[in-house]
């Protein structure tokens, strides 16, 4: 079901891990962000659209994770938009032989049967430096950062003040630091992030994260500064004081406890390699 978050942006929240698919309202159709994430909410998702007069126009992916590049033929066949290196690292994804076995092998086996992936990641690559979304509808402005995941974008829905942050700035996740990448410092390249999200926090008065609950008000620094003190403790080895790990982690979430163990380890390991 259709969420208002005001009066022109609007989510829908999937069942699995809270992922939050975002709907913003123009005047010939919505943009939609994030769609996911199994084929009967992405369903229900197309009818609820329909219903409320509102044919998708275009969307966006805020970075190349599984359950952020999904989409449903009942959505139609609109452009689908993304940074350039997002839709890059897609393009050769998809151009691998086996392309449909390593997508199916990054989902969680109890809805490896309930995914459409035929269109995953079908996205086009913006160019560098797009500032302002390429849509007839409110202006929507284009954060790219390296934080999380290679060409990962945060969009400030500008009239509606809302920042669509992707996966950060969650209340029910961790920050997630880009181990793959090649080259760089992944704590760093997070700390960026932050710093991004940071410079437009002023604009807007809600925070849409890629999963869990929506912030407002005060709580979008919250979320920013839970997020820095987060990252600054695993730069510095220490055990952060956190409620997303904490004792009075919310029921069902205890995972990410040890989601957060192993990622401290890792970073561990590499603070332990660049120590001279």
């Amino acid at each position: 079901m259709l969420q208002h978050v005001t009066r022109d942006v609007l989510v829908h929240q999937s069942d699995l891990l809270r992922n939050n698919t975002v709907v913003v309202r123009g005047p010939a159709g919505v943009l939609l962000v994030d769609p996911g994430v199994t084929a009967t909410e992405l369903r229900c998702l197309a009818h609820d659209l329909r219903a409320s007069g509102g044919p998708v126009v275009a969307g966006f992916a805020t970075h190349p994770d599984w359950d952020h590049v999904l989409w449903h033929p009942e959505l139609g066949d609109a452009p689908r938009f993304g940074s350039a290196r997002c839709a890059a690292l897609l393009r050769r994804l998809r151009a691998e032989p086996d392309w449909k076995t390593q997508v199916l092998q990054r989902l969680p086996p109890e809805i490896v049967d309930e995914v459409p992936v035929e269109p995953f990641g079908l996205i086009t690559g913006l160019p560098e430096d797009t500032a302002e979304l390429p849509w007839e509808g409110p202006a929507v402005m284009v954060v790219e950062h390296p934080a999380h995941s290679p060409g990962h974008a945060a969009l400030v829905v500008a009239g509606n003040r809302v920042l669509v942050a992707g996966d950060m700035l969650s209340d029910v996740f961790v920050p997630m630091l880009d181990e793959a990448r090649d080259g760089g410092d992944p704590v760093e390249d997070y700390l960026a992030g932050l710093r991004a999200l940071e410079a437009v926090a002023d604009d807007v008065d809600v925070v849409v994260p890629g999963h869990g609950s929506v912030a407002r008000g005060p709580e979008v620094r919250a979320r920013i500064e839970l997020d820095r003190a987060y990252v600054h403790a695993l730069r510095d080895g220490v055990e952060p004081d956190d409620p997303r790990i904490g004792p009075d982690v919310a029921e069902g979430w205890e995972w990410v406890r040890d989601l957060h163990a192993a990622q401290a380890q890792r970073v561990a390991r590499r603070r332990a390699t660049d120590r001279p």
